[in-house]
């Protein structure tokens, strides 16, 4: 019971993030959005490094010179099971008006909807291959930082669920259905940890490919959508400070907490 309400946390986070829109007035201002996009960019790549690449080297740590194997095999599946999703499910980056994946009679905001569960499929997943090593009994993965990398997914979920709400009451939606919309975005995460814990329960000795796994398919978020988004126009240099808070913040909770 424990497990499964941690693992709501960064639901909780993106629930939170997008009941912002209920204080909108009108358009959501596009400095803060930038802000918030790459503070959200940096507490990814924090969680990536220290949290799961790093961890996967030191389970590998008995192939001595090619502990680096599993953290480089799993990186990089991670970021081609994204570039593979991105090319079979339709969806709508923010700010875009051309639909990515295959043709479709989705609307502007299902497809909007569906980029952002998109991207919060590896941040389910990377709290989930954690909290697997933790209860598997694996003493390189503590409770804490299982946590804290829970926490900070739902750091880096505030702004995001602000991200996705408020610009669909900027497309005319009511407060009440952006922020249903919002939320229901970041269900997928408490699903794919769950899914992860269970998956990894029967492939334990994979424990260092999924972690690096779920690194991969972070990055590949980040540098696909949300860095180019907080870099787009003028006044990047916000997305920029947004970004370097987020990865301290990220960094420090991990060091610290974990």
């Amino acid at each position: 019971m424990e497990l499964a309400a941690i693992l709501l946390i960064p639901f909780i986070g993106t629930t939170l993030g997008s009941a912002c829109v209920f204080f909108m007035k009108e358009k959501m201002n596009r400095t803060l959005e930038k802000t918030l996009l790459g503070f959200a960019g940096g507490v990814m790549v924090a969680a990536s490094v220290w949290s799961l690449l790093i961890p996967a080297m030191e389970l590998a740590d008995g192939l001595g010179k090619f502990s680096f194997m599993p953290a480089l095999v799993g990186f990089l599946l991670g970021v081609g099971f994204l570039l593979l999703l991105d090319e079979v499910i339709p969806h709508l980056h923010l700010n875009e008006n051309k639909p990515e994946g295959p043709r479709t009679n989705l609307q502007r905001s299902a497809m909007m909807m569906l980029a952002v569960t998109l991207h919060n499929i590896p941040e389910g997943m990377a709290v989930g291959v954690l909290f697997a090593g933790y209860t598997s009994g694996n003493s390189a993965i503590t409770f804490s930082a299982a946590l804290t990398l829970a926490i900070g997914i739902a750091i880096q979920n505030f702004p995001e669920g602000a991200i996705i709400s408020m610009p669909l009451k900027s497309e005319g939606f009511s407060k009440s259905k952006a922020f249903l919309y919002g939320g229901l975005s970041g269900i997928v995460e408490p699903i794919a940890a769950a899914l992860t814990i269970l998956a990894t329960t029967f492939v334990e000795p994979m424990l260092p490919y999924l972690l690096a796994f779920a690194a991969g398919a972070m990055i590949y978020v980040v540098v696909e959508e949300l860095i180019p988004e907080a870099s787009r126009g003028e006044h990047s240099n916000v997305g920029v400070i947004g970004f370097s808070v987020g990865f301290a913040l990220m960094m420090v909770l991990d060091v610290a907490l974990g």
